[in-house]
């Protein structure tokens, strides 16, 4: 079965083979022999190396590729193991990856050209469903698990309770409640926006699959990102970011990259590891979630950002590890060559002021540093 759908470049007619289409869906979204399933990730600009080798690293994955923003890859992992991952931003069940997805200029023909080309085969989503609901189950069964912290318990039982009063049973889900997300970029977004996008696709998907669509409190979301080279179209598998830290309070600078800052020290058995400018804590936290035996000295001349420093080392269970002290990074009172590595996030002045001009500051705390 071939249709033809109008290109918005150059007026071009592809031809686009539905049945092929179909057929791939269903190879990306099936489980492997060997049980593997094909996840994407979310990253921050610049921080796609970093997960694309994590993935091959931590989860030994296959099928590994990226995207600018985006990362694919197959693994056997059990979820909790996936959730580890310290450099994604989001997690979600990959239905399909294929190139652009030519649409009408004219949106009032857009409807029929997205409920062949993205919303396709109803079998599609019948066992990517299934996927997901096995996924959600499993996740459910490890709850309460290891948990850190209380606040984190609590935020899981009351997603599970949520789960419970929709649809009573997550493994017999058939038709749940969804909302459709959308991003997209360069021609397509010229001629349509993210939300004409995505109120779109939604109907197509309740006409098709019989979903109901809401917009407030819905089962599951489809997400979907379409640009000139791309059309992503995936399942987020957890309401919170994976950016989300359980053991942050407070937050700073962003945990990914304070993740990244620390994987790239040359961190060896029992370092001792400062940061003279610790603000809230978050790079010596995300350095202690990787150096198991690693000790570390934050400090700050600020007692505010110590306050929240010391509450955040708490929340992390980490007091036995840290140890904060007020100073000015231009007078360490510590001797030299006493640390092993200094790892620290410079303010520039740029995005937050300082009380010192940076510019005239930054070659006596390098100094400081290196010392």
């Amino acid at each position: 079965m071939r249709f033809l759908f109008t290109s918005t470049q150059n007026n071009q007619i592809p031809l686009i083979n539905v049945s092929e289409i179909y057929s791939g869906l269903f190879e990306l979204i099936m489980r492997g022999a060997d049980g593997s399933i094909r996840y994407y990730c979310t990253a921050g600009s610049g921080m796609e190396t970093f997960l694309l080798e994590e993935v091959k690293h931590k989860l030994e994955a296959t099928e590994v590729e990226h995207i600018p923003g985006r990362v694919f890859f197959r693994c056997t992992s059990a979820l909790q193991e996936v959730m580890r991952l310290k450099s994604a931003e989001r997690l979600f069940l990959l239905l399909r990856k294929a190139p652009p997805t030519p649409l009408p200029r004219n949106p009032a023909k857009a409807s029929s050209a997205i409920q062949r080309s993205i919303v396709g085969s109803p079998d599609v989503w019948s066992h990517a469903l299934s996927t997901w609901a096995a996924l959600q189950a499993e996740l459910d069964s490890t709850l309460g698990r290891g948990q850190k912290r209380k606040r984190e318990e609590q935020e899981e039982e009351e997603v599970k309770e949520e789960r419970r009063s929709e649809t009573g049973s997550v493994s017999s889900l058939t038709r749940p409640t969804f909302r459709v997300s959308c991003r997209c970029s360069g021609a397509i977004a010229r001629c349509y926006n993210s939300q004409n996008l995505s109120r779109i696709i939604g109907v197509a998907i309740s006409r098709e699959l019989g979903w109901k669509a809401d917009l407030r409190e819905p089962t599951l979301e489809v997400n979907v990102y379409l640009s000139d080279d791309h059309c992503v179209i995936g399942i987020p598998l957890l309401r919170h970011p994976l950016a989300s830290r359980g053991y942050m309070k407070h937050t700073g600078l962003r945990s990914t990259i304070a993740w990244a800052m620390a994987s790239l020290c040359p961190v060896q058995e029992a370092s001792l590891i400062l940061d003279p400018m610790c603000g809230v804590g978050t790079t010596l936290l995300e350095a202690a979630q990787e150096c198991p035996n690693a000790v570390f000295i934050g400090m700050d001349s600020e007692e505010a950002q110590l306050q929240k420093a010391a509450e955040n080392v708490d929340a992390a269970g980490q007091e036995s590890r840290m140890l904060l002290v007020r100073s000015s990074c231009m007078a360490i009172p510590l001797p030299a060559s006493s640390v092993d590595v200094v790892l620290c996030d410079v303010p520039f002045g740029r995005k937050f002021s300082c009380s010192r001009d940076m510019t005239a500051a930054l070659p006596y705390i390098l100094a400081e540093m290196e010392r």
